[in-house]
C-alpha cells in the first residue's frame, strides 16, 4: 500500500489548521544488526539499506528523504536492537522586532 494516495470527496473544515509534524531520525549504526525492520515498516519510505558496514559487519539504514518523516516512532518500535529513534523537530520562529 506504499504510495497510495487518499482523495476525499470534500476537505476537512480544519485543513488549514493542521500541522504535519516533522521528524529527526537517529541511528546508533554499531548497534545495528541489519535486520530491516524499520525500513520495510516506514510508512513514508524514509530509510534505505547502506552500503556501508558497522562494527558487526552489518549494513545500518540510511536516511534519504529525512523532510517526509512524521515522527510516527514505528522505527523505534519495532527495532530489536534500540539502535534508531525519532524525535520531533521544533519549529524554529523567527523573532521580529
Amino acid at each position: 500500500m506504499k504510495g497510495y494516495k487518499h482523495k476525499y470527496w470534500r476537505k476537512p473544515l480544519d485543513l488549514g489548521e493542521m500541522k504535519v509534524p516533522k521528524g529527526e531520525i537517529h541511528i546508533l549504526k554499531d548497534r545495528c544488526k541489519g535486520c530491516g525492520f524499520c525500513i520495510e515498516y516506514c510508512p513514508k519510505d524514509v530509510l534505505v539499506m547502506s552500503d556501508e558496514f558497522n562494527a558487526k559487519g552489518y549494513h545500518p539504514p540510511r536516511v534519504v528523504n529525512e523532510e517526509d518523516c512524521v515522527n510516527c516512532g514505528l522505527c523505534q518500535l519495532i527495532c530489536p536492537e534500540f539502535a534508531i529513534w525519532s524525535t520531533l523537530k521544533e519549529d524554529i520562529k523567527e523573532e521580529v522586532g
